[in-house]
């Protein structure tokens, strides 16, 4: 079966959405494995891109599509942000002291 290409759109979202489910139970290393199913599927969606192009309704519904990914993307950084500082301040207590 070929995939048109705003199904590509809809799998990232749902890999995304996925990913927020993940980040909500503070499953990281689903976070980072759902990271790169939706990385694999941007590279196909950029190759089906350069050969299929969107009719007006479906252009609509991409950027629909976009709108709700980029708010779950912006609820995943927000529950990472506290992790990224712990793993930081981690980094920081193992290193050594700088030196003047």
């Amino acid at each position: 079966m070929e995939h048109q290409l705003l199904d590509y759109y809809k799998a990232i979202e749902r890999t995304s959405q996925q990913m927020l489910e993940a980040a909500q139970t503070e499953n990281w290393d689903q976070v980072v494995r759902l990271e790169g199913a939706c990385a694999v599927l941007i590279a196909q969606l950029r190759h089906k891109s350069k050969t299929d192009e969107l009719g007006p309704e479906d252009r609509k519904e991409k950027n629909r599509i976009m709108q709700r990914i980029l708010r779950t993307d912006a609820e995943i950084r927000c529950l990472a942000e506290p992790w990224l500082n712990d793993l930081a301040q981690m980094f920081d207590r193992n290193s050594p002291a700088p030196m003047h």
